[in-house]
């Protein structure tokens, strides 16, 4: 991200040069033609229709590359924003099934060892450290594979903290800007799951 901002940067900086160069050569050219064309009839008018379009053309062309630069970095963000979505609905429900297998064998913890590869390249620091709590109670309750209900009311209770963090991962901004606070959400989702625990 940074890369392509210092990039951007520097295109910007490259582009306003440009710029100027052409202001400053347009103006002399102007200078020039308009002496040399003042004998003939219409030709200062033309000289100045042909400066103006090539400098109207020279703008829209750099306010298009600018628009251009900022939906690509908006469609980036996007993307990335629905695969960090996709990967913590399947790490959801990856967990609701083995919950209501009530059961954690080799398979299920393979997929969930490779969930939690995929979470290291997407998920916030935050998401990563709360999956590392999850992952310590998980261990514990699948040494013998069977999962207690008593066992899954603690793994529910590290999901819904997770969820938390989720949560302010992919919309904490939103959150942010209608006022919602961290706190409030993280103690509506856990008495939801405190009410609903077996």
């Amino acid at each position: 991200m940074r890369r392509s901002l210092k990039n951007i940067t520097r295109e910007n900086l490259a582009l306003m040069v440009l710029t100027l160069l052409l202001m400053a050569g347009g103006y002399i050219f102007l200078r020039y033609a308009y002496h040399v064309a003042d004998h003939l009839p219409f030709s200062q008018e033309v000289v100045l229709i042909l400066l103006g379009t090539l400098i109207t053309i020279f703008i829209t062309a750099l306010l298009l590359n600018k628009q251009t630069s900022v939906e690509l970095m908006k469609e980036e963000n996007i993307k990335f924003l629905e695969l960090k979505t996709e990967t913590y609905l399947e790490l959801i429900n990856h967990l609701e099934q083995i919950m209501l297998a009530a059961e954690a064998d080799r398979a299920a913890r393979i997929h969930l060892r490779i969930l939690a590869s995929k979470l290291a390249i997407i998920a916030s620091p935050a998401v990563l450290a709360q999956f590392e709590q999850l992952i310590r109670v998980f261990s514990k309750i699948a040494q013998d594979q069977a999962i207690l209900d008593d066992e899954g009311n603690q793994l529910m209770h590290q999901l819904a903290l997770l969820t938390v963090e989720m949560r302010a991962d992919l919309v904490g901004e939103l959150d942010d800007r209608e006022g919602i606070t961290q706190a409030w959400l993280s103690s509506q989702i856990l008495s939801n799951n405190d009410r609903l625990g077996a």
